[in-house]
Protein backbone atom coordinates (compact mmCIF):
# COMPACT_ATOMS: atom_id res chain seq x y z
CA UNK A 1 0.00 0.00 0.00
CA UNK A 2 2.85 2.39 0.76
CA UNK A 3 3.16 5.35 3.07
CA UNK A 4 0.51 8.05 3.01
CA UNK A 5 1.33 11.72 2.43
CA UNK A 6 -1.44 13.31 4.53
CA UNK A 7 -3.71 11.54 7.01
CA UNK A 8 -6.69 12.29 9.22
CA UNK A 9 -6.41 10.39 12.50
CA UNK A 10 -9.78 10.03 14.23
CA UNK A 11 -9.47 9.39 17.97
CA UNK A 12 -12.61 8.85 20.03
CA UNK A 13 -12.97 10.41 23.46
CA UNK A 14 -13.48 6.89 24.81
CA UNK A 15 -9.99 5.92 23.59
CA UNK A 16 -8.51 8.70 25.75
CA UNK A 17 -10.45 7.50 28.78
CA UNK A 18 -9.01 3.98 28.72
CA UNK A 19 -10.51 1.39 31.05
CA UNK A 20 -11.99 4.00 33.39
CA UNK A 21 -14.48 4.96 30.72
CA UNK A 22 -14.48 8.68 31.59
CA UNK A 23 -12.02 11.56 31.83
CA UNK A 24 -8.49 11.41 30.41
CA UNK A 25 -6.00 8.64 31.12
CA UNK A 26 -2.67 10.49 31.02
CA UNK A 27 -0.64 7.37 30.24
CA UNK A 28 -2.78 6.71 27.17
CA UNK A 29 -2.55 10.39 26.21
CA UNK A 30 1.26 10.25 26.44
CA UNK A 31 1.43 7.01 24.43
CA UNK A 32 -0.76 8.44 21.65
CA UNK A 33 1.37 11.61 21.57
CA UNK A 34 4.57 9.53 21.27
CA UNK A 35 3.13 7.55 18.38
CA UNK A 36 1.88 10.68 16.59
CA UNK A 37 5.41 12.11 16.93
CA UNK A 38 6.82 8.97 15.28
CA UNK A 39 4.41 9.40 12.37
CA UNK A 40 5.24 13.10 12.00
CA UNK A 41 8.97 12.35 12.00
CA UNK A 42 8.57 10.16 8.91
CA UNK A 43 7.33 13.22 7.00
CA UNK A 44 3.65 12.24 6.96
CA UNK A 45 1.35 15.24 7.50
CA UNK A 46 -0.95 14.55 10.46
CA UNK A 47 -4.32 16.10 11.25
CA UNK A 48 -6.31 14.78 14.21
CA UNK A 49 -10.03 14.84 14.91
CA UNK A 50 -10.82 14.14 18.57
CA UNK A 51 -14.18 13.11 19.98
CA UNK A 52 -15.56 14.15 23.36
CA UNK A 53 -17.44 11.06 24.57
CA UNK A 54 -15.17 10.61 27.59
CA UNK A 55 -16.51 13.90 28.97
CA UNK A 56 -19.94 14.43 27.42
CA UNK A 57 -22.12 12.79 24.77
CA UNK A 58 -24.68 15.04 23.12
CA UNK A 59 -27.01 12.18 22.17
CA UNK A 60 -27.03 10.87 25.75
CA UNK A 61 -27.68 14.36 27.12
CA UNK A 62 -30.58 14.83 24.75
CA UNK A 63 -32.03 11.43 25.77
CA UNK A 64 -32.12 12.74 29.35
CA UNK A 65 -34.30 15.65 28.31
CA UNK A 66 -31.69 18.30 27.46
CA UNK A 67 -32.29 20.29 24.28
CA UNK A 68 -30.45 18.40 21.50
CA UNK A 69 -28.76 21.49 20.07
CA UNK A 70 -27.53 22.56 23.52
CA UNK A 71 -26.37 19.02 24.30
CA UNK A 72 -24.41 18.88 21.03
CA UNK A 73 -22.72 22.22 21.69
CA UNK A 74 -21.70 20.89 25.10
CA UNK A 75 -20.19 17.88 23.32
CA UNK A 76 -18.21 20.23 21.07
CA UNK A 77 -16.76 21.95 24.12
CA UNK A 78 -15.75 18.52 25.46
CA UNK A 79 -13.74 17.91 22.26
CA UNK A 80 -11.89 21.16 22.97
CA UNK A 81 -10.79 19.89 26.39
CA UNK A 82 -9.43 16.72 24.75
CA UNK A 83 -7.76 18.72 21.97
CA UNK A 84 -5.92 20.96 24.44
CA UNK A 85 -4.81 17.94 26.47
CA UNK A 86 -3.46 16.27 23.31
CA UNK A 87 -1.74 19.48 22.23
CA UNK A 88 -0.05 19.75 25.62
CA UNK A 89 1.13 16.12 25.46
CA UNK A 90 2.53 16.62 21.95
CA UNK A 91 4.28 19.89 22.78
CA UNK A 92 5.95 18.26 25.79
CA UNK A 93 7.56 15.99 23.17
CA UNK A 94 8.65 19.05 21.11
CA UNK A 95 6.04 18.45 18.40
CA UNK A 96 4.78 21.75 16.99
CA UNK A 97 0.99 21.58 17.23
CA UNK A 98 -1.98 23.82 16.43
CA UNK A 99 -5.55 23.48 17.65
CA UNK A 100 -8.08 24.79 15.13
CA UNK A 101 -11.61 25.20 16.40
CA UNK A 102 -14.84 25.28 14.37
CA UNK A 103 -16.28 27.50 17.13
CA UNK A 104 -14.24 30.62 17.71
CA UNK A 105 -12.39 30.84 21.03
CA UNK A 106 -9.40 33.01 20.27
CA UNK A 107 -7.71 32.72 23.62
CA UNK A 108 -7.16 28.97 23.36
CA UNK A 109 -7.38 27.98 19.68
CA UNK A 110 -7.16 29.35 16.16
CA UNK A 111 -10.39 29.54 14.15
CA UNK A 112 -10.71 26.79 11.54
CA UNK A 113 -9.77 28.17 8.13
CA UNK A 114 -9.06 25.60 5.43
CA UNK A 115 -6.06 27.41 3.92
CA UNK A 116 -4.55 27.99 7.35
CA UNK A 117 -4.91 24.29 8.19
CA UNK A 118 -3.24 23.37 4.88
CA UNK A 119 -0.36 25.76 5.60
CA UNK A 120 0.23 24.29 9.08
CA UNK A 121 0.30 20.77 7.62
CA UNK A 122 2.74 21.82 4.88
CA UNK A 123 5.01 23.17 7.63
CA UNK A 124 4.88 19.71 9.27
CA UNK A 125 2.84 20.89 12.25
CA UNK A 126 0.32 18.50 13.76
CA UNK A 127 -3.16 20.02 13.44
CA UNK A 128 -5.91 19.11 15.92
CA UNK A 129 -9.50 19.93 15.00
CA UNK A 130 -11.76 20.88 17.92
CA UNK A 131 -15.53 21.44 18.12
CA UNK A 132 -16.45 19.07 15.32
CA UNK A 133 -18.01 20.82 12.33
CA UNK A 134 -19.29 23.60 14.61
CA UNK A 135 -22.86 22.46 13.98
CA UNK A 136 -25.24 20.40 16.12
CA UNK A 137 -26.50 17.05 14.77
CA UNK A 138 -23.12 16.25 13.15
CA UNK A 139 -20.74 13.75 14.74
CA UNK A 140 -16.96 13.95 14.97
CA UNK A 141 -16.89 11.03 12.49
CA UNK A 142 -18.58 13.36 10.02
CA UNK A 143 -15.99 16.01 10.94
CA UNK A 144 -13.21 13.56 10.05
CA UNK A 145 -14.85 12.85 6.67
CA UNK A 146 -15.44 16.55 5.97
CA UNK A 147 -11.89 17.62 6.91
CA UNK A 148 -10.42 14.73 4.90
CA UNK A 149 -12.32 15.94 1.82
CA UNK A 150 -11.44 19.61 2.39
CA UNK A 151 -7.75 19.00 3.04
CA UNK A 152 -7.34 16.29 0.39
CA UNK A 153 -6.17 13.73 2.94
CA UNK A 154 -5.48 10.32 1.47
CA UNK A 155 -7.05 8.29 4.25
CA UNK A 156 -8.97 8.42 7.53
CA UNK A 157 -7.38 6.27 10.21
CA UNK A 158 -10.16 5.30 12.63
CA UNK A 159 -8.54 4.44 15.97
CA UNK A 160 -10.74 1.96 17.84
CA UNK A 161 -10.47 -0.41 20.79
CA UNK A 162 -10.74 -3.43 18.47
CA UNK A 163 -8.57 -4.57 15.57
CA UNK A 164 -11.03 -3.89 12.77
CA UNK A 165 -14.66 -4.26 11.75
CA UNK A 166 -16.57 -7.37 12.81
CA UNK A 167 -19.97 -8.80 11.88
CA UNK A 168 -20.89 -8.70 15.60
CA UNK A 169 -19.41 -7.19 18.76
CA UNK A 170 -16.26 -9.30 19.35
CA UNK A 171 -16.35 -8.54 23.09
CA UNK A 172 -19.79 -10.15 23.36
CA UNK A 173 -19.43 -12.71 20.57
CA UNK A 174 -16.02 -14.47 20.63
CA UNK A 175 -16.76 -16.17 17.29
CA UNK A 176 -17.46 -12.90 15.47
CA UNK A 177 -15.74 -12.66 12.08
CA UNK A 178 -13.44 -9.78 11.17
CA UNK A 179 -13.70 -8.20 7.75
CA UNK A 180 -10.42 -7.48 5.95
CA UNK A 181 -12.00 -5.32 3.25
CA UNK A 182 -15.34 -3.59 2.85
CA UNK A 183 -16.87 -1.03 0.52
CA UNK A 184 -18.40 2.23 1.73
CA UNK A 185 -21.74 0.82 0.61
CA UNK A 186 -21.23 -2.17 2.92
CA UNK A 187 -20.94 0.22 5.88
CA UNK A 188 -24.19 1.91 4.95
CA UNK A 189 -26.19 -1.22 4.08
CA UNK A 190 -25.01 -3.49 6.89
CA UNK A 191 -25.04 -0.88 9.68
CA UNK A 192 -21.69 -2.07 11.00
CA UNK A 193 -21.25 0.82 13.45
CA UNK A 194 -17.87 2.01 12.20
CA UNK A 195 -19.19 5.51 11.64
CA UNK A 196 -22.60 7.11 11.20
CA UNK A 197 -24.37 7.15 7.84
CA UNK A 198 -23.62 10.84 7.15
CA UNK A 199 -19.88 10.27 7.59
CA UNK A 200 -19.90 7.05 5.53
CA UNK A 201 -21.84 8.77 2.70
CA UNK A 202 -19.38 11.66 2.67
CA UNK A 203 -16.45 9.23 2.44
CA UNK A 204 -18.18 7.29 -0.34
CA UNK A 205 -19.03 10.42 -2.35
CA UNK A 206 -15.44 11.68 -2.12
CA UNK A 207 -13.77 8.26 -2.47
CA UNK A 208 -11.95 8.56 0.88
CA UNK A 209 -10.64 5.24 2.20
CA UNK A 210 -10.93 4.38 5.90
CA UNK A 211 -8.65 2.11 7.91
CA UNK A 212 -10.16 0.81 11.17
CA UNK A 213 -7.44 -0.38 13.55
CA UNK A 214 -6.70 -1.09 17.21
CA UNK A 215 -5.20 1.95 18.95
CA UNK A 216 -4.52 0.03 22.18
CA UNK A 217 -1.75 -1.98 20.52
CA UNK A 218 1.49 -0.02 20.71
CA UNK A 219 2.97 1.05 17.38
CA UNK A 220 -0.27 0.66 15.43
CA UNK A 221 -0.73 4.35 14.59
CA UNK A 222 2.62 4.39 12.77
CA UNK A 223 1.88 1.05 11.08
CA UNK A 224 -1.51 2.30 9.88
CA UNK A 225 0.01 5.57 8.62
CA UNK A 226 2.67 3.66 6.71
CA UNK A 227 0.03 1.54 5.00
CA UNK A 228 0.74 -1.72 6.83
CA UNK A 229 -1.90 -4.42 6.51
CA UNK A 230 -3.57 -4.04 9.90
CA UNK A 231 -7.24 -3.76 10.73
CA UNK A 232 -10.05 -3.41 8.19
CA UNK A 233 -9.74 -1.34 5.02
CA UNK A 234 -12.92 0.34 3.79
CA UNK A 235 -13.35 1.67 0.28
CA UNK A 236 -9.95 1.22 -1.34
CA UNK A 237 -9.62 -0.97 -4.40
CA UNK A 238 -6.34 -2.84 -4.71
Amino acid sequence: MGKYRRIILKISGEALAGERGYGIDHEILHTIAQEVKQVQQTGIEVAIVVGGGNIWRGVAGSAQGLDRTTADYMGMLATTINSLALQDALEKLDVETRVLSAIEMREIAEPYIRRRAMRHLEKNRVVIFACGTGNPYFSTDTTAALRAAELEAEVILMAKGVDGVYDADPKKHPKANRYERLSHLDLLQRGLGVMDATAASLCMDNNIPIVVFNITKQGNILKAAEGADIGTVVGREE
